[in-house]
């Protein structure tokens, strides 16, 4: 079949040879190349109009992903089984020619392979979407390798493919393979130079395999609530309640020590603090507060308790526990206990609401005064001089005498 390519450009050539050869053999490539690229597209057309089964949509969201990239490289495949045909160049010319097509070639490849990558990752993480994982540590884990092991490939395909297209010129070559096999300071300064984003490449890695954090993990960092938003190749963005957003080196949790509230799993338990007069019948509050719990629907039915856990000189502590599915379920049912305990206390247990005692004691006896004595509510008698007494020198009495 490539000879029969090959004889139909020797007799396209031969018809146009009262043209300088060069420009015959230019406007055979033009034409060749133009062919091809608009065979390619008719052909991903077609693939295109597949009917709308799982199978074809598939291979439709592949091919409309890869169209131009191999409209593009079917067109340089072509070129490059018609060079040997363009007799108007000379041998260095179809040399330069050459490599220039396989430079291009290498180059649509690898950007080939990384978006054939992007898609099936994607594919799968589209997957892992329509699941319900708020609680599922596997799906999550997942998405995380996924994720960053992705953008990892993508800048080791994208140097690979860049460090092979270059290779293909002798000059650079031998300009790469000295630069390498060289152990100079220039080599020196260029690792310095590219240690942090060493350091941030590698611990993606440790990351992926590890997994101290993964996507929509709850973590807190630097007394912020955040949520696990984005994990790239050297940085995590964290998404904070109020939508503000921590970019952050992937080292920094390999390095510090942070807080990671769903690392095992999403569920949590809250804690409510009540501070309550001694004279609140605890019994009754336990039984009170079992009751408003069981009737938040955010409650998961697991944990529950209520006690008391510190006291005063004015009031005691009674701490409540209850667990939730995940974290921002648990501040909310907090929130609801609060409400709910403090109507209900106001309502049934007015005497159990924190108040401040004091007692008048005689000073004299050190026995308690009672204040529904009128005798007691007056105050000490103060004793004052008499009008026009003596009041000390300069006073108004004694300037009179004199």
């Amino acid at each position: 079949m490539s000879q029969h390519f090959t004889s139909i450009l020797f007799a396209f050539s031969s018809a146009l040879s009262w043209l300088p050869p060069a420009l015959v053999s230019i406007l055979m490539l033009v034409i060749v190349g133009l062919t091809a690229f608009y065979a390619g597209h008719g052909a991903s057309a077609l693939i295109l109009r597949i009917p709308g089964t799982r199978s074809g949509a598939m291979i439709r969201n592949t091919v409309s992903a890869l169209r131009r990239p191999m409209q593009i490289m079917v067109t340089l495949l072509t070129l490059l089984a018609a060079l040997p045909a363009a007799t108007g160049f000379s041998y260095e010319q179809e040399q330069d020619l050459r490599l220039f097509f396989f430079f291009l070639l290498i180059l649509v490849l690898g950007f080939s392979i990384i978006t054939m990558f992007r898609l099936m990752s994607e594919a799968y993480l589209n997957r892992l979407a329509r699941l319900d994982y708020a609680d599922d540590i596997m799906a999550r884990a997942h998405q995380t390798q996924i994720k960053v092991l992705r953008r990892l490939g993508e800048i080791l395909i994208g140097l690979v493919t860049v460090a092979s297209a270059l290779m293909l010129f002798p000059s650079v070559k031998q300009y790469g393979v000295s630069l390498f096999a060289s152990a100079g300071a220039a080599s020196l300064i260029v690792g310095l130079s590219a240690r942090g984003l060493l350091t941030n490449l590698i611990a993606g890695v440790q990351i992926a395999i590890t997994q101290p954090i993964r996507m929509e993990d709850l973590v807190v960092i630097n007394g912020d609530w955040c949520w696990v938003e984005e994990i790239t190749a050297t940085y995590v963005v964290l998404r904070v309640w109020d939508w503000r957003r921590h970019i952050v080196p992937i080292s920094y949790f390999l390095e510090n020590r942070f807080e990671n509230w769903t690392h095992n799993s999403a569920a949590i338990t809250g804690v409510v603090f009540l501070w309550l007069d001694y004279d609140a019948p605890m019994d009754e509050i336990r039984d009170m507060l079992r009751d408003i719990v069981r009737s938040c629907p955010l409650w998961d039915g697991k944990v529950f308790d209520a006690q008391v856990s510190d006291c005063t000189d004015q009031a005691m502590s009674v701490r409540v526990i209850a667990s939730a599915r995940n974290a921002m379920q648990s501040w909310d049912l907090r929130c609801d206990i609060r409400e709910k305990a403090i109507a209900r206390i106001r309502k049934d247990f007015p005497q159990a609401l924190p108040r401040r005692r004091v007692a008048f004691v005689s000073p004299e006896t050190g026995e308690k005064l009672d204040m529904a004595d009128p005798d007691t509510m007056l105050s000490p008698p103060v004793h004052r001089p008499p009008p026009g007494s003596y009041m000390g020198p300069g006073s108004v009495s004694d300037s009179r005498k004199k």
